[in-house]
């Protein structure tokens, strides 16, 4: 078992990462790096568009995704944006899955 200090180093590297004390089966966070991709390409329904919108009607601009982490949920869903609770931070139930 790991602190979270040990489930962000995990991460870091490339693993993926659960709590012992989450109820769903198969939940797990795992890191996304950061991307930039052409504004032109993102696409409706995304919060990009949102940013690519911002940019109109200049050409040639990038939008920059920031490194973040996602969940995926007992359902099979992915959560987009995973914040960890308090109880999270300072649990010692971590492990790489």
């Amino acid at each position: 078992m790991m602190d979270f200090g040990d489930a962000l180093r995990a991460l870091k590297s490339g693993k993926k990462v659960a709590r012992a004390g989450w109820n769903g089966k198969g939940m797990w966070i795992a890191l996304t790096p950061g991307s930039t991709f052409p504004a032109s390409s993102a696409r409706d329904g995304h919060a990009a568009k949102h940013r690519a919108n911002e940019l109109e009607p200049q050409v040639g601009h990038n939008i920059d995704l920031l490194p973040h982490i996602d969940m995926r949920a007992a359902d099979g869903s992915m959560v987009i944006g995973w914040l960890a609770s308090q109880t999270d931070m300072l649990s010692d139930d971590w492990q790489v899955v």
